[in-house]
């Protein structure tokens, strides 16, 4: 952590390890399988440029899980780090002064999120996935006087537990989906 100008440091969260294992993991047992099933059923899409995709595709996944959520006395801003390239995910800043309100928003699945509103009618999306949730919407109190004690997570620590625990059964049967496939390119 560095330190800003009143030599309090400021507070930095990051994506839950829980959610980014999860969705690392998911990632890889859906896609994994896929350039040996092409290899297997000589499908048109030649093995090596789905593996390139792959690679890609987790590299951009892990670029996104790489968010970071940084309040210190000036405001509050959203960050990647530098090897992501700012036009595939560009994070924001606002200053405590110009935060006015915190607003709900329903999404399609029925979940809520909320967003800040700036004085100048800009809208900003609480990031509703890190670790230490609780302690960061205290702290937006404590910062801009807005009242928070209605503001969740998005989704329950339990909920990722249970997407982890099909992710591996996934794995599972990826492993003996891979197995079969390479014993079968034997046995042609």
């Amino acid at each position: 952590m560095t330190a800003n100008s009143d030599n309090t440091s400021p507070a930095i969260f990051r994506l839950s390890p829980l959610i980014r294992i999860t969705l690392l993991s998911l990632y890889v047992a859906l896609t994994l399988p896929l350039p040996f099933l092409a290899e297997v059923t000589n499908a048109p899409i030649p093995p090596m440029l789905l593996w390139l995709g792959i690679s890609i595709g987790l590299v951009g996944l892990y670029a996104v899980l790489t968010e970071r959520v940084i309040l210190d006395d000036q405001g509050i801003q959203v960050t990647y780090p530098n090897w992501v390239p700012r036009f595939f995910r560009k994070g924001w800043s606002l200053p405590w002064s110009e935060a006015k309100q915190l607003k709900p928003r329903t999404t399609g699945q029925g979940g809520l999120v909320y967003y800040f509103l700036s004085k100048d009618g800009k809208a900003y999306l609480l990031p509703m996935r890190v670790a230490g949730f609780a302690r960061m919407v205290k702290l937006v109190q404590e910062k801009t006087g807005i009242d928070t004690s209605d503001v969740y997570p998005l989704a329950q620590p339990w909920m990722y537990l249970i997407l982890l625990l099909f992710t591996v059964i996934l794995l599972l049967i990826d492993a003996w989906t891979i197995f079969i496939s390479l014993n079968q390119g034997n046995l042609s």
